[in-house]
């Protein structure tokens, strides 16, 4: 049984290059869920401004609905190229996109976002809105970039998913086991320790450090984590993956030939509702394949 059953997936339309990849990659997804799409343009009628007196305020948002028709109708012709079953509404919707877009967030399965900024050496940047959304949006939230040069989101490699042992870790996997068992690809299991800290705090104290039996404690909390799960999805094959090293760093390293990559909203020492997570906002950024950041929605391990 699905872990998100029957909610649609919402995809973000603003005519750039990288909302039309996010459109395909959402219809793909939403054809794999067997959900509806809808896709959404959203503009705020109320902060359009022009120095001269013409055109008028009204006549700029007339001009901004038409140009938002334009750009769904054009998103939707790419979904049903990308997914001719899938059923796709087109939302256009008079108040600031990222408003728009959390309030729809309450009743989706997903929410689909192509990055808002462009930066050096084929890396488009998220920028605040997507930031924002990914910490406050009710539903998990994917960012998807055209990868490398190309225009298409990568359709091949593993399923990789972060795990640090909190509540949205068990979110996180919970979504990583699903989509690997839609996509019928692997899963590889990153859990990171970092003993810097502590080896400074030892050294005060003429401490040691076993980093052996450190490492033998860590994967035993990552084997602790993914049993139920395993259990669950027979399917899926699991790669564990344990090591010294940043989070970020390791599965940046991982997700440049994955799929898609997997985290959670906060990671330890988060506030709940407050705060995206350093490692999750650093992945958005630089991650060349998507990026789904899941929410924690109360569910424990089956």
């Amino acid at each position: 049984m699905s872990e998100f059953p029957g909610k649609a997936v919402i995809a973000g339309v603003d005519g750039m290059t990288s909302s039309l990849t996010a459109v395909r990659w959402a219809a793909a997804e939403a054809r794999r869920r067997r959900v509806e799409l809808r896709l959404v343009h959203a503009f705020d009628k109320d902060s359009l401004e022009y120095p001269q007196p013409l055109p008028t305020r009204e006549e700029l948002a007339d001009m901004a609905r038409i140009r938002g028709q334009r750009l769904l109708r054009k998103a939707r012709e790419i979904a049903r190229e990308a997914a001719p079953s899938v059923e796709t509404q087109l939302i256009l919707r008079y108040e600031k996109p990222a408003q728009a877009l959390l309030t729809m967030s309450e009743d989706a399965g997903l929410l689909v976002l192509g990055p808002e900024e462009i930066r050096p050496l084929g890396r488009m940047l998220v920028g605040s809105v997507s930031i924002g959304l990914a910490a406050h949006a009710k539903c998990p939230i994917a960012v998807v970039r055209p990868h490398a040069a190309e225009e298409e989101a990568p359709t091949e490699g593993a399923v990789v998913v972060g795990i640090d042992g909190t509540r949205t870790s068990e979110a996180a996997l919970a979504l990583a086991f699903e989509e690997a068992s839609w996509r019928r690809a692997p899963l590889v299991a990153v859990h990171t320790w970092d003993d810097a800290f502590l080896s400074a705090l030892f050294e005060e104290a003429r401490w040691t450090l076993d980093a052996r039996e450190i490492e033998e404690r860590e994967s035993e909390v990552l084997a602790e984590r993914l049993a139920g799960w395993q259990e669950k999805y027979p399917d899926v094959a699991v790669d564990r993956v344990v090591v010294r090293g940043r989070p970020a760093d390791e599965l940046l390293r991982h997700a440049d030939r994955a799929q898609l990559l997997v985290v959670g909203s906060r990671g330890r020492g988060g506030v709940a509702g407050m705060l995206l997570g350093s490692t999750s906002q650093h992945v958005l950024s630089y991650a060349l394949c998507p990026v789904i950041v899941a929410r924690s929605q109360g569910e424990g391990k089956p």
